[in-house]
């Protein structure tokens, strides 16, 4: 019996997958586990102190970082790895708030875009040094600058390799 069971196929020949060893499924679980641990963190000094999700806070600092402030949905979509729908639902709550506003583009009348708000600008301002000091407190500070370096290269590398061969992803 495969380690997955019955459940699994995903039009993979099961029997060539080259399984994990028991450091790759180390490094692997482990990533999964910090990760998890570090944005239920990070979402939770976010939701208390500002009533925004870590996901809010991410469309609010892309924004931030545009020229203008403004970014084609399309666009902040695929930046922040999401479908329209799933942006269109994302923006909802924000645009209620008044974080962030839907805008005509002047340049294109078929687009739309995602405007920060004054507001918008004003919680994000309040927000990054609580979230700043988040990341330094479960992650940062955990590590030496030796294994900061290290865990950055390998995320290039990662992001490399996908960047250049976009079959990686299904691989």
């Amino acid at each position: 019996m495969l380690p997955h069971g019955d459940w699994y196929s995903g039009g993979v020949d099961q029997t060539s997958v080259p399984w994990l060893d028991d450091e790759e499924m180390r490094a692997w679980r482990g990533m999964i586990e910090v990760f998890t641990d570090v944005h239920a963190s990070l979402e939770a000094d976010l939701i208390d102190g500002f009533g925004i999700t870590e996901g809010d806070y991410g469309v609010l600092a892309n924004l931030s970082e545009a020229p203008g402030r403004r970014l084609r949905m399309c666009d902040l979509a695929a930046r922040l790895h999401l479908s329209p729908s799933g942006l269109t639902r994302r923006l909802d709550g924000l645009v209620k708030l008044g974080y962030v506003a839907r805008e005509p583009s002047e340049a294109d009348r078929r687009v739309t875009l995602a405007a920060l708000t004054d507001a918008g600008y004003a919680t994000l301002e309040a927000a990054a040094p609580i979230h700043v000091d988040g990341v330094r407190r479960v992650l940062i500070d955990n590590l030496t600058r030796t294994q900061i370096r290290q865990l950055g290269a390998a995320f290039d590398a990662v992001r490399r390799r996908r960047a250049r061969d976009p079959a990686a992803e299904s691989a």
